[in-house]
């Protein structure tokens, strides 16, 4: 291992010799109780089958802890989120973008030694081999971004067969830095292919936010320079979807990760989880929603009141979470990172006015307050990366990159583990019973 890169807790929860009773046909069963640093309480159901020939059915796993992790702790009823602990009001405020991954991946904020390296990781790693550019010339000029996104991550895999499957004290700090370097410059080509424009190598010189900007809107004849507002609004846009607990992608880095799939194959399959728009894609439907909304010149009480109406299919979008039923608090933070970046860069968003009456109007709403539907992250963050400049189409990949340390902690976090297996849920089988294959021309 790399000096002071240190393996994060990997302590189960306390057990408290607490039990609890389930009773199936008069046959009572005690199950452990365990108590999370946060007094979060779980029923440990590990060996409820073995014990008792039943399994517990909770469809979309809303009620079940999949797994005990140290990476980041979310309480919905009270909106908070933290990062190791750290809360991420504090991490917005003070820290950046690498710092908190380094945070993420490694369970502690670095020194300046070590952050140091990581940066230097991050800089030796930032480019792509020359023949994985050509792998781009595969893809129409319509492929979706996240498709090719996902598609050259597992492939980048195959340039270095010796970091597949990264020891702990060997190769996996530069396979975390080589997927977190590299998802820029992919990200980033990936958008010039789809607009035609040559591919911009990345400057060595530049830090990490900035030199996605650079490859994503520099031209050879015509380099961009950020301002310092706009690396900061995307700067601060990354932090807040570095990592989000068990969410849909997270949870699928670390069921494909738990069958000792190598880290490239297990973070691309959570880039295909994340395209989703139940997911990754939320924000750009939020943006959709408005740009509807304003083109049609809709009177906003109006909207609401669809929304309301059940029969109407209409949905007010970045509204709502499944696990937070207050304030999302990432969405105070981006909601006044929105208002500053909008003023500094002197933009006038219709898009901005809009919602910010929609969310008046909503949150002064009975219907909406009694099922506690706040603004969530997506609902301002589009309108930041609308006006930074990124098109819509990207929006998910601006999450992925944003997610890239998150899937990385949690996927070393499983190959940490004392006790690996394999994920395997189980069913609750509802469909025909046993039946006999009935010839041709016997069936009706």
């Amino acid at each position: 291992m790399r000096d002071g890169h240190r393996r994060p807790p990997t302590d189960k929860g306390i057990s408290m010799n607490k039990t609890a009773t389930l009773t199936i046909d008069g046959k009572s069963y005690e199950l452990p109780v365990v108590i999370g640093t946060e007094n979060e309480v779980g029923i440990d159901i590990s060996q409820l089958r073995s014990m008792t020939g039943c399994i517990t059915l909770d469809d979309s796993y809303a009620n079940t802890g999949s797994c005990q992790s140290a990476v980041t702790f979310i309480d919905g009823e009270k909106g908070i989120l933290r990062y190791r602990g750290y809360p991420i009001e504090e991490l917005a405020e003070k820290s950046n973008f690498v710092e908190v991954a380094y945070l993420l991946i490694f369970g502690e904020l670095p020194n300046t030694k070590q952050l140091a390296e990581f940066r230097s990781l991050l800089m030796e790693h930032e480019f792509i081999h020359e023949d994985l550019r050509n792998h781009f010339e595969g893809f129409p000029p319509s492929a979706h971004p996240m498709a090719i996104l996902s598609a050259m991550m597992n492939a980048m895999g195959c340039y270095q067969p010796d970091l597949l499957q990264p020891a702990e004290d060997t190769h996996f700090v530069d396979a975390a830095a080589r997927i977190m370097s590299k998802v820029r410059t992919i990200a980033a080509a990936s958008y010039k292919k789809s607009i035609g424009y040559p591919m911009m190598y990345p400057r060595p010189d530049l830090p990490y936010v900035p030199n996605f900007l650079h490859m994503m809107f520099s031209k050879p004849n015509a380099p961009y320079e950020p301002s310092p507002e706009v690396v900061a609004a995307l700067n601060l846009l990354l932090i807040m979807h570095a990592d989000h607990e068990q969410n849909c992608s997270t949870s699928t880095v670390r069921m494909v990760g738990s069958s000792l799939a190598n880290l490239y194959a297990s973070v691309a399959a959570g880039i295909c989880a994340l395209w989703g728009r139940l997911h990754g894609g939320a924000n750009q439907a939020v943006v959709q929603m408005l740009l509807g909304i304003q083109q049609s010149g809709e009177d906003l009480k109006s909207y609401v009141a669809k929304v309301k109406d059940k029969k109407s299919n209409i949905r007010l979008m970045g509204f709502g979470h499944r696990v937070y039923k207050n304030f999302d608090p990432r969405s105070r933070i981006i909601k006044g990172a929105c208002d500053k970046v909008l003023a500094q860069l002197g933009i006038r968003d219709p898009l901005l006015d809009i919602a910010k009456q929609l969310e008046e109007i909503a949150l002064s709403d009975p219907y909406f307050l009694e099922r506690k539907l706040y603004p969530n992250v997506d609902f301002y963050s589009g309108i930041i990366l609308r006006a930074i400049g990124i098109p819509v189409d990207m929006f998910p990949v601006m999450f992925a990159i944003g997610r890239m340390p998150g899937w990385i902690a949690h996927w070393r976090e499983v190959h940490l583990s004392p006790n690996p297996r394999i994920y395997r849920p189980r069913q609750i089988y509802i469909g025909s019973p046993m039946r006999h294959y009935t010839p041709m021309e016997q069936r009706q």
